[in-house]
């Protein structure tokens, strides 16, 4: 569960929101929705620690987002930026090294392939290097190391926004059926039409 208690947020002089209060249960997929330059980047950032709170309170899973907990939280958390923020590598070298550094085994060659199969990237995508993807092939990589982690809560930000209508409604729907707690920024209507998805408008 994520929960926020009263929490005022400023960057700088700023005020990006005041007073809010939002839960979100766990397994819940939650869709924000709201115009640019209203804040909801920043309630990623602030669930990550990357960003701080003015006043109020954000829990998960019964943890207090503070210094003493931010890692354990972190742990819990695949973030997906609308960037797709990635390492300039061999894709093949990334996910090795994201594997070995969260679970200290051998990446799982046959668990590669079966989601490079499930978002039809081919197998040859893993000796390019990522500065070398198009913006679809950047974003389904990044989610492969989410489905990959497989961790419990998943914060994604414009996450289907270079796929094509079919992809969009097969990453969607995969994802929304899934265990997963998820906190979605998205305009795509293949998120909004989606019956189990709560809408947050913010104004």
């Amino acid at each position: 569960m994520i929960l926020f208690e009263s929490v005022s947020h400023d960057i700088g002089s700023t005020r990006i929101f005041s007073d809010l209060t939002l839960c979100v249960n766990k397994n819940e997929k939650v869709l924000i929705l709201g115009k640019s330059g209203l804040g909801k980047t920043s309630l990623f950032r602030l669930i990550l620690g990357f960003e701080q709170p003015k006043s109020g309170q954000i829990r998960v899973n019964g943890l207090q987002l503070n210094q003493i907990h931010i890692h354990q939280i972190r742990r819990q958390i695949f973030y997906l930026s609308q960037d797709i923020d990635l390492k300039n590598d061999i894709i093949l070298r990334l996910l090795t090294e994201v594997w070995e550094f969260n679970f200290s085994q051998p990446l799982p060659r046959e668990m590669v392939d079966k989601q490079l199969n499930f978002l039809e990237l081919s197998p040859a995508i893993l000796q390019k290097r990522t500065k070398d993807l198009s913006g679809g092939e950047r974003q389904r990589t990044g989610l492969l190391i989410g489905f990959l982690l497989d961790r419990p809560i998943w914060l994604l930000d414009e996450p289907t926004s270079a796929l094509d209508d079919t992809m969009k409604k097969k990453i969607a729907d995969h994802i929304l059926s899934s265990d997963k707690t998820c906190i979605i920024i998205s305009h795509d209507r293949r998120w909004q039409d989606n019956p189990t998805v709560r809408i947050e408008r913010w104004s």
